[in-house]
Formats: C-alpha cells, structure tokens, sequence
C-alpha cells in the first residue's frame, strides 16, 4: 500500500512538472507477468520521445499491476492503462511528441499505441507477428524489442481479444478508464497482468 501510495503522488504530481527527462542511449526493461518474464531492450535512437516516456513511467511503477487488456493472438499484446482510474486519467492525456520512423514493427518490436498524430502517452502493445505492413505506413514507432520471453508473450491470455478494451481507436476504453483493474477482473478475470516492471541494473 506504501508502494501504490508512493506511485500515485509521484505520477500525479509529475503531470505538473517538466518533460520527461532523457533516458540513457540504450536499456532493458522487465516485465515479470503472470506467465513469466518478458525482456525488453530498448533503444533511444529508435524513438527518443518514446523511450524517455517508457523509462519514465517504468521507474515510477505506472506499469505494475497492468493487465494485458488487448491480446490478440499472433497479432498483438496491450497494456499500460494503470489499475487506479485516478492515475491512468492523470497520464491520459499527458502526451509525447511524434518520433519519426526508424524501425519497422516486426515481430517482438514494442510500440506505444496511438490514436491521433502526437498522441503517444502510456498504452504500449509488443508485436506478436510482423505488422510492418499495416503499422509502419500509419506512423507507429517501436522504441525497443523483446530479447527474452518471446514465448511468454506469445502464451499470454488471448481469450477475450477486442472484448475487454480494444485500441484507442475503437474509442471502447472508458470503463477502463473509470474502474480501472476493479472492472477488468470483475468481468475478464483471466486476464494475464504484469506483476513488476523494472529498468534491469
């Protein structure tokens, strides 16, 4: 509780403060979940707005607890609307510039979802096949790719796809919004979640 507490005055508040500071050329990132781990290397020069963003919001613990509300299989996994609707609400809106495109989104590429044109703030979905044809002409930018637990994206809960959420495109995301974790495991209870996210030392 000391933790979430913590997390929530440090997220809140920061909405007020300075840009994201710059995180470093190039890190990994774990997301311990409930079907293993998952690594992430990440990429500054790939997409500098969106790795200063994921740094930032992976050290203030925005992304613990998440659950996996989007998971398509062999297209897509989502997350990174926070549990408390208070702080998803506080970060819905804060927003990132556009990066231009340097990678495509193969398979295993990590990439902040959007909906308009510099609209990137915290939803992040991993690529669980190669989506460069659809994704990469509509401007979406991997920051980073999964090095470890390839396989444990790919296992990840898929039963419910667009039901409990969709993309921000589908404008169905409210409820996640408004309740937060309460509603998705009232009504999708099998979601997979990510336990701890941490930058690895």
């Amino acid at each position: 509780m000391k933790r979430a507490a913590a997390v929530a005055i440090a997220i809140i508040g920061s909405v007020r403060l300075q840009p994201d500071a710059a995180a470093p050329s190039q890190f990994r990132v774990r997301l311990d979940t409930t079907k293993g781990a998952i690594v992430v290397e990440v990429r500054r020069d790939w997409s500098p707005h969106g790795a200063d963003r994921f740094h930032a919001l992976v050290r203030a613990g925005y992304y613990d607890g998440n659950r996996f509300f989007r998971v398509v299989s062999g297209q897509w996994a989502q997350f990174g609307i926070n549990g408390d609707p208070a702080i998803a609400t506080a970060w819905r809106t804060r927003t990132i510039p556009d990066d231009p495109p340097k990678q495509s989104n193969v398979r295993g590429t990590v990439t902040f979802a959007f909906a308009v044109p510099n609209g990137r703030a915290t939803q992040v979905y991993i690529a669980l096949t190669d989506l460069s044809a659809t994704q990469d002409a509509q401007g979406f930018v991997p920051f980073g790719r999964v090095v470890e637990g390839m396989n444990v994206a790919d296992a990840l809960n898929s039963e419910y796809g667009e039901a409990a959420g969709s993309g921000l495109r589908a404008g169905k995301q409210q409820r996640l919004f408004d309740e937060g974790n309460a509603y998705l495991d009232r009504e999708f209870p099998r979601l997979d979640r990510i336990v701890r996210a941490q930058v690895i030392p």
